[in-house]
């Protein structure tokens, strides 16, 4: 099975950064594709990025574009999300994701591994 551990969340000022973290463990074969994403009480889980581990590919959502930057350790062990200029908006909880390989690697309903998520607050 895939285990996922989210870290890095908090609460910032409009206009800050934060990084989050997500330590992998598992079976590699079962996670070619990590993904970021975020839900808050009103919406649906949002896809923000997801990236191909076998050869690099990233996917960004242009809501976000500019701003959130996903990258991977070497050895795949730890997703990144680097999130820059940060607004009241993006307030929400962050999740990271992992599967095979989703035809939508920014649709969440392709993932079936999922960490339990890290709180982000925007004021």
């Amino acid at each position: 099975d895939v285990q996922l551990v989210e870290s890095g969340g908090g609460s910032v000022q409009a206009g800050g950064s934060l990084r989050l973290s997500c330590a992998v463990a598992g079976y590699t074969s079962r996670s070619n594709c990590l993904g970021w994403f975020r839900r808050t009480d009103e919406q649906e889980r949002e896809g923000l990025a997801a990236i191909v581990i076998r050869d690099g590919r990233t996917y960004t959502a242009d809501s976000v574009k500019g701003r959130f930057t996903i990258s991977q350790d070497n050895a795949a062990k730890t997703l990144f999300l680097q999130m820059n200029d940060l607004k009241p908006e993006d307030t929400a909880m962050y999740y990271c994701a992992a599967d095979l390989e989703p035809l939508s690697p920014l649709d969440h309903q392709w993932y079936s591994y999922w960490g339990r998520g890290t709180q982000v607050t925007v004021s």
